[in-house]
């Protein structure tokens, strides 16, 4: 009593007779079997799941931050720091930076000369944004993240081989959230993207020259080899491999630990 829980898998409709929540979020499935039982009262919606975020959001308070810049931190001159900010203590801010309104730069964090960093951002403990990557409006990179790491990019054979200087940028758009120890790799000349509303799981290689598209969402160990561009809303699942100058198109879904060798189609369910 005193709780909301949700039905969303079908599987769990026969524990709503036991159940003593003071209310149960249904979706249509749902329905007839929260209404065959006289005392359960029910929120009745198109999508549990998605309604039971959106009231979470409502209980879920918001880290409370106070604005100030440490004096344990290291900032340069001429770094531009927008009102609002809050730096911890052992985060570095490179020359010519800029730091957008509201944003959070946590302990040992580290952003690079010229990188911009939007409004509103969260940068968890230990992110690296090198040298003139640059971050949208609400961008959350949580613990490791690394941004602008050097693409892999060698020429040559055995002794001869030769590096290729790595002298492109990464660019995050607004909204996207990447999760701890991913990588996101400059791009060789140009711009790596990931497109607004992209959420990326943990432990996700990302190479140089790729793009992300709008709202895609990509699971953990899953590496995207360079220039490829993954369309808009598309799914990758976990340990998905993806080899490099292919297209993933529109909302296509790729199922865990797959290797995909070739371009795929818009609506794809591999």
């Amino acid at each position: 009593a005193g709780e909301i829980t949700f039905l969303n898998n079908p599987q769990y409709r026969r524990f709503l007779r036991e159940c003593r929540a003071s209310a149960v979020i249904v979706g249509p499935e749902g329905l007839d079997a929260a209404q065959s039982i006289s005392r359960l009262n029910f929120l009745r919606c198109n999508d549990p799941y998605l309604a039971f975020a959106k009231i979470s959001q409502l209980f879920s308070l918001a880290p409370r931050f106070n604005a100030k810049i440490s004096s344990a931190a290291y900032v340069d001159q001429s770094a531009r720091v927008d009102e609002g900010v809050t730096i911890f203590p052992n985060a570095w801010i490179g020359a010519g930076a800029q730091l957008g309104h509201g944003s959070v730069i946590f302990p040992g964090a580290f952003i690079g000369e010229n990188a911009v960093i939007g409004a509103d951002c969260v940068l968890h403990p230990n992110v690296v944004v090198r040298e003139g990557c640059r971050l949208g409006d609400r961008v959350i990179l949580h613990a490791g993240v690394v941004i602008g790491s050097d693409g892999f990019g060698y020429a040559g054979r055995g002794i001869d081989r030769v590096k290729i200087p790595q002298t492109g940028i990464v660019v995050i758009e607004n909204d996207v959230e990447i999760g701890a120890n991913t990588t996101v790799d400059r791009a060789t000349l140009g711009r790596t993207v990931i497109q607004q509303g992209a959420k990326i799981d943990n432990l996700v290689q990302i190479a140089h020259n790729v793009t992300i598209g709008e709202f895609s969402v990509i699971a953990a160990q899953a590496g995207i080899a360079g220039s490829t561009r993954i369309g808009k809303n598309v799914t990758l699942a976990g340990q998905v491999g993806v080899v490099n100058h292919i297209e993933i198109g529109e909302g296509a879904v790729i199922g865990p630990q797959s290797g995909v060798p070739q371009s795929v189609p818009a609506g794809a369910v591999l």
